[in-house]
């Protein structure tokens, strides 16, 4: 496609003015009054995931046309009553919110503040729908504009305050060029006749919704090698789990950084019995072995004394079961969507998600209507490709 380097360039790099930081009550309420009066903003977020049990927002970033804020919820001590300002901004029809990847952002503001969400745009399903090969932010910017985003900050500790002047350059940086971007896609994406598609995206992400953050006890069935394991140690990998979630909840860090699954895994194999035994697995540093040592011994002995005999019964649960036939007709169903992805030169899942070739091929519906009520297929999908798919469900060639 063409170099837009030149003509974007002087948009992307007119405003070079530091971000407002938002956090003051009054600061925030001044913001609010300025963005209800707009028609598109960007936005992003930053969380802790890295650093706490349970991850919070820690910043929400939004640049308008002309200026770019930094609004700090840490800074509020009414946090629900001072973000609860922001709700009618994101549930507004007539402002577009533009994101880089939104699921996780939009899944921790619902969870976080409760908003709603209307009229959005995704820069990341916008690049995937015109079949753009690098599709992270960085990428697309150095690619279209130019532009080197610093990423070095993305590990960063975004709970600590006061942010440090990188951080504030970093996160502003992240939607600075958003609404540029957003631009550029527009026009490729009228160009391609693929807007309807990619408003039905961005529709959809309008409406998942963050899973309630429990504990699953039974996760470690789901550990990657968890059903090689003997009935012994895979009872000595639930009780390192249940150690470590307890741990992990005790310190406020997320349980990786107490023991990894890999470090469990390995542990619950060799089943030591002492401190010298358990040094000589992977994964056990001085640290963990000086701070959890003990802990850790006292878990593999409780699995050891319990084995596991059976794997927990929603281990071994199907989200879609099908049978000879319907396996037989997803195949079909994935041969045609690898063929018609490499037709317009996009990855598989652009052209219909496996939930949804799933669903197809367990009902083997017959008819357009039948396929649209078995699947959930979006209207343009529908035009573009149910034909096609009842086609390969009835054995017939185009």
């Amino acid at each position: 496609m063409p170099n837009h380097i030149d003509n974007y360039q002087n948009r992307i790099t007119a405003r070079r003015d530091l971000p407002a930081l938002v956090e003051t009550f009054a600061s925030l309420e001044k913001m609010c009054r300025h963005l209800a009066g707009l028609v598109l903003i960007g936005v992003d977020t930053e969380s802790d995931s890295l650093f706490s049990y349970f991850e919070k927002v820690c910043l929400l970033q939004i640049s308008t046309r002309e200026k770019d804020y930094l609004v700090d919820p840490l800074a509020f001590a009414d946090k629900d009553n001072a973000m609860g300002l922001l709700v009618p901004i994101f549930a507004e029809p007539g402002i577009e919110k533009v994101f880089h990847a939104a699921e996780y952002d939009i899944l921790c503001l619902k969870r976080d503040f409760h908003f709603a969400f209307a009229n959005l745009f995704d820069t990341m399903i916008a690049a995937r729908i015109l079949g753009w090969k690098n599709v992270g932010l960085g990428n697309i910017l150095q690619e279209r504009f130019g532009v080197a985003l610093n990423k070095k900050m993305q590990r960063a500790d975004w709970g600590k305050r006061p942010l440090t002047a990188e951080q504030i350059a970093y996160a502003r940086e992240d939607t600075h060029h958003l609404l540029v971007l957003r631009d550029l896609q527009i026009e490729e994406l009228e160009k391609m006749g693929r807007m309807e598609e990619a408003r039905e995206e961005f529709a959809r992400l309008a409406r998942i919704e963050p899973t309630p953050r429990r504990f699953d006890p039974d996760a470690y069935s789901h550990m990657n090698g968890a059903r090689k394991l003997t009935a012994v140690s895979l009872g000595a990998l639930r009780e390192l789990y249940h150690f470590r979630d307890a741990q992990a909840r005790k310190e406020d860090r997320p349980p990786f950084k107490v023991l990894s699954d890999s470090a469990m895994l390995e542990i619950a194999e060799a089943q030591p019995d002492t401190l010298r035994e358990l040094e000589r697995a992977r994964g056990v540093s001085e640290y963990v072995l000086r701070r959890y040592g003990m802990s850790v011994l006292s878990a593999v002995k409780r699995g050891v004394a319990a084995p596991q005999t059976m794997f927990p019964a929603s281990s071994n649960r199907d989200e879609v079961p099908l049978d000879n036939a319907a396996r037989e007709r997803l195949s079909k169903l994935k041969e045609w969507r690898k063929a018609r992805a490499a037709k317009r030169g996009v990855e598989t899942d652009v052209i219909v998600s496996n939930d949804v070739l799933q669903a197809i091929a367990k009902h083997n519906p017959r008819t357009l209507d039948a396929l649209i009520q078995a699947s959930d297929l979006t209207p343009w999908k529908a035009r573009e490709y149910g034909e096609e798919m009842l086609r390969v469900l009835q054995g017939k060639r185009k």
